[in-house]
């Protein structure tokens, strides 16, 4: 009766259908809840403002050149608006005004803010995958609240300047379907933020359920490559077309979960190497070993220009014997290539797996260009 009595009272004084001035203010980003992202920095992007922001939501919007991916493999590339109308056709009124029309739903009488089973909240108009039950948590608002998406990329923020006061108002990467908003209020969670989120807005997926097919990864395969510094190599293959993620680290060496500091001294045996994730329906692994050769001199041993050092070595990690196999062949065909006339070329090949571990470098060398400018003088794909 409480409940009853409490949805009532904010029904009453719920204001709907305002004119809202919207102004985006961060968009796709790294990991969430079970990602790498750090709590500073997903404060920073997600609370910061935007007062020269010209941006207003649904004007404007131009379409990608191509898929667009978050670093879980999910496709985010956002929906035309044909594809929201047929999917918004299955929604409930109630559904239509707070998803479509940034309304949100009284407190205290969403389906959603008491569910304590383990799972995944999905968008109810597009089936991504938003938040896990492991970034959720008891705000006492009235509303589900959780401390970090599934993958910053999926929740996209806007500036919203609405009913006399200015927050940030949450959507759907995909769909820009409104979900809520998000607070820099809830210092006891690992990241300070509260995503406050509507339950008209969600699907809940319990562990064990099946997903839709809307809300699964796209199929991937893995490669690594190490070509010298990995910042410059990171840098460029991350921006390959098909390419979903690249992570610089550390690979073919001895010593276990080795530190950067480490890996100069020069004695881990292991090499600067980069983790890539693709899409084989988009880029296929001859293209990216292509273009791996076009990234440096391979026949230069343990350096590239001036960085010397085992590292700094060229070498492929392969995964499986098809990967084997289509290295060692293009090695072989690249010593007849002109380019590498009178030389031979030094890249080595070595099965990854077993002992052979890729460790992750730390944070900041992570998008290493993106956060700090520049670049190295290396081929764009």
């Amino acid at each position: 009766m409480k409940a009853i009595t409490i949805c009532l009272l904010a029904a009453a004084v719920l204001f709907v259908g305002a004119t809202v001035a919207h102004a985006v203010i961060f968009g796709p980003g790294g990991g969430g809840s079970g990602g790498s992202g750090t709590s500073t920095s997903m404060r920073d992007l997600y609370m910061k403002t935007q007062s020269d922001a010209t941006k207003v939501k649904g004007e404007n919007d131009t379409a990608p050149a191509g898929p667009v991916y978050s670093k879980t493999a999910h496709d985010i590339t956002p929906l035309s608006k044909e594809r929201i109308e047929e999917l918004a056709k299955k929604l409930t009124p109630e559904e239509r005004r707070v998803i479509l029309a940034s309304g949100t739903e009284p407190a205290f009488c969403g389906n959603l803010v008491d569910n304590k089973k383990q799972g995944t909240y999905i968008c109810r108009l597009c089936s991504l995958p938003l938040f896990e039950s492991k970034g959720k948590f008891d705000s006492g608002t009235g509303w589900p609240s959780f401390f970090a998406p599934v993958d910053q990329a999926h929740v996209v923020g806007l500036r919203d300047a609405s009913h006399g006061m200015v927050r940030v108002e949450i959507l759907c990467a995909r769909c820009k379907g409104h979900l809520g908003h998000v607070f820099d209020d809830a210092p006891k969670t690992p990241t300070g933020l509260r995503f406050c989120v509507n339950s008209a807005s969600l699907e809940f997926v319990e562990d064990g359920q099946k997903m839709p097919e809307a809300a699964m990864p796209v199929a991937t395969e893995t490669a690594y490559f190490a070509a010298g510094c990995f910042w410059g190599v990171e840098d460029r293959l991350q921006r390959f077309p098909g390419v979903i993620d690249a992570v610089s680290g550390y690979m073919g060496g001895k010593t276990k979960e080795p530190t950067y500091e480490q890996i100069c001294r020069g004695d881990t045996d292991h090499a600067e190497t980069v983790k890539v994730v693709f899409d084989p329906k988009r880029t296929n692994y001859d293209q990216l070993l292509g273009f791996f050769f076009r990234l440096h001199d391979p026949t230069q041993l343990n350096r590239q220009g001036p960085d010397v050092g085992t590292q700094y070595r060229s070498h492929i990690f392969t995964v499986g014997e098809a990967q084997k196999a289509a290295a060692e062949k293009f090695i072989s065909e690249q010593q007849s290539n002109p380019r590498f006339k009178g030389k031979k070329v030094a890249t080595r090949v070595s099965p990854a797996g077993g002992d052979v571990k890729f460790y992750a470098a730390e944070e900041y060398h992570q998008d290493y260009h993106v956060k700090n400018g520049g670049h190295c003088a290396m081929p764009e794909p």
